[in-house]
Order: C-alpha cells, then structure tokens, then sequence
C-alpha cells in the first residue's frame, strides 16, 4: 500500500475553497481515502479511513503510512515510493491491486487498493483509495454462495465421472488379482511340486497385476496434473499477497493475524498463477478453520531460496496441529478431519505442486500447530539452465 493532515486539514491541491471542498470529499467519499507526501507521511485521512482503521484522523496525520500496513510491505514501503520516484516504474501505481492492510488493533483484512500521484505547489503527494473486501453487499455475498454450490454440484459430477472410469479401468486387474490369489491358495495344502510352481505362477501373476493397477492410476494422475497449465514467469510476493487477501475476504474472520516475510532476491517464480494461488488458498483457509478456537489465530508465511534451485514457501499455524492417525494419510483423497470436509484439497495442492516439479509436506510448526511447505522453481534457475 503505497499512500497519504487530517480530515479537517491538510494540503491545498490547487482550487478555490479547496478547504472546504476537500473536507467535504473526505467526510463523504465511501472508500477510505488516505494522501501522503513523498515521504510516506500522512497529510489527510478521511471519515471512512478513519472507520476502517480504527484511526482517529488527529492521531493518524503526521504519522507514516506504514502503519495501516503488515509485513513484509511495512518494513519496504518507502523504499517502493523512492523506486518509484527514481525509475518512474509503476507497480501498483495507476494499476491497483488487491492486498492486506492492518487495523489500528493489530488485525490484518483484505483490500482493494488503488493509487494516483500528483505534482502540487508543496511537492508531490500520492492518494490511495481503500476498499475493505470484508465488507461486500448482502447480494455479491449469495451470489458467491450460488457459485459455490454449482462448483459443488460440478466437482461431484466430475468425480463420479472420474470414479465411473476408474473402476471400469482397474476393474480388470482387480479381478485377475483375485481369480490368481484364490487359485493360489486352493493349492496351498497339497505336497505336489507342480502344485508349488503354480502357487508360484500365480503370485507373480498377481503381483505384475498390481503393478498394472498402479500404472492406472499414475496414468490418470499425471493426466490430470498435465491439464492445461500455462507457466509464466510470476512474482512470488505478489501471489502470497493476492492469495492471502482472498482467503481472508468472506471468513468472517478478524483475529488473524497475518505475518509474511518472503526472502528478498528470490521473488520470480516459474508457474501457473492461478493453481499457485488456489495452493495458498486452500493452505491459508485451513489454518484460519484450525484455529478457530484459538483466542489469537498467528500464519506465518515464509520463504527461502534451496539450493537446488527452488524456493520453497511454507505456511505455518498456531492451531492444534495434525492428530498422529491423519498424519500418514494427509495427502490422500477422501480423508479430512474436517466433518464437512471431502478430503480434496491436499491431495489436490500436493497434484499441483509436483505438476511444477515441486514438493508439499506437513511438519509441525514452531508456532505449536501444522506447518505446510512446498517447494517452486525459481525464474532466475531456469533462465540460466535455458
């Protein structure tokens, strides 16, 4: 969040009455409108920032705009306004985008954030407008649940599309298994030699089956990892911000706190956008349902560059951690420890993950719940190995 003196004060931008006329703008505008100079010192701060930030707008002038924002973005915001002001380069400039911004308590929520700069007699000045996602109309909230449920109906539809032609195609190894496996075991009890060699026939049989029914399944699965998938070359930051802006709109959540810190000079990525961000998605929405008993819910998103040349993200809670009896089947479809749950998503994560030759595993966290990592190829890796 780039931008932003107080409602009632605060500078001139170059028309008659401005005072006036800007107090005005300020009380009435229904997104947060928040100026700032050069510096990233905020000069005005309207009633509706002053209502989503839990600001007063005396207390927030004078102060520096890190402070409506998390990390990593409050530790590097002015050195984006002086990258800005040396190369011109809009990042979110003039673009927009949707991110997290951080309430007066402590509590992180997602925005739509845009911003303009402007050159004024006093210098120039930036103004962002702030749109609290949390806060969508009664009729986008049904529309989104209607969506959701002709998602279902889809994904249960597709499923037993996917079931229908997986049993037809393991059906007959299956069978032969069986037909081996019993033809083996009515000649267990007798003392012929030739008896044992068949024994011996038929438990090789069956087992180059299995392998057969295994190659099944690995077939469906890398033909369904394959799909469509386009990769590009991506900013990491950018999709840890987006996704996490999005898995936070329409939880209802306002606890979480979000902590991102991702390591500098490893933020390209190789990979598809979108599959990486509904990883994330899932990842975070999780955590935020394992921790809804917590009085204080904690994601710690970090990343690290391997020296393989990966990166590798993780996702980490304060939750009450993965039970010993789910832990060997995390990944597995169809089991969840949700009661609702289908048991989908992992399996569905860790398909995407190895699809961008990458890796997804759970460890416990050092907050004292479940910590997921996965790892992605770094751009600058694979434009030296091109």
């Amino acid at each position: 969040m780039c931008p932003f003196r107080s409602a009632s004060s605060g500078p001139h931008f170059g028309f008659e009455g401005s005072d006036a006329l800007q107090q005005s703008i300020l009380a009435t505008v229904p997104d947060a409108m928040i100026v700032i100079d050069a510096s990233g010192t905020i000069l005005s701060f309207s009633a509706a920032a002053e209502a989503m930030f839990g600001y007063a707008g005396a207390d927030a002038v004078g102060q520096n705009v890190r402070i409506l924002m998390p990390q990593p973005d409050r530790d590097r915001h002015d050195q984006y306004i002086q990258r800005y002001l040396e190369t011109h380069e809009p990042h979110i400039i003039g673009i927009g985008r949707v991110t997290t911004a951080l309430r007066h308590d402590g509590n992180s929520f997602p925005i739509e954030l845009s911003i303009g700069d402007a050159q004024t007699p006093e210098g120039r000045v930036f103004t962002g407008f702030v749109r609290d996602l949390t806060e969508r109309q009664q009729t986008e909230r049904r529309l989104a649940v209607l969506q959701g449920e002709l998602s279902h109906i889809s994904r249960i539809s597709a499923m037993g599309s996917l079931a229908t032609a997986l049993a037809h195609e393991l059906n007959q190894p299956l069978t032969a298994i069986a037909s081996y496996l019993e033809g083996a075991e009515s000649l267990l009890d007798s003392d012929d030699p030739t008896a044992r060699a068949m024994v011996r026939e038929a438990i090789s049989e069956a087992m180059a089956q299995s392998v057969r029914a295994g190659q099944i399944v690995r077939r469906l699965r890398d033909f369904i990892a394959r799909g469509t998938s386009e990769k590009r070359i991506e900013s990491l930051r950018q999709i840890v911000s987006e996704a996490c802006a999005l898995a936070l709109t329409g939880t209802g959540q306002s606890r979480v706190d979000v902590d991102i810190q991702l390591a500098g000079g490893s933020d390209l990525v190789l990979v598809d956008r979108i599959q990486i961000q509904q990883v994330l998605l899932n990842l975070v929405r999780n955590a935020i349902e394992a921790m809804a008993r917590q009085p204080r819910q904690r994601i710690e998103i970090r990343s690290a560059p391997t020296p393989a040349g990966m990166i590798e993200l993780s996702v980490a809670d304060n939750g009450p951690g993965i039970g010993a009896a789910l832990l060997p089947h995390l990944f597995e479809p169809f089991h969840s420890s949700k009661e609702t749950g289908m048991g989908l998503g992992l399996s569905i994560s860790r398909t995407i993950i190895e699809a961008h030759e990458g890796r997804l595993w759970a460890q416990p966290s050092p907050l004292g719940g479940a910590a997921f990592h996965f790892t992605l190829m770094r751009a600058e890796a694979e434009l030296r190995d091109g």
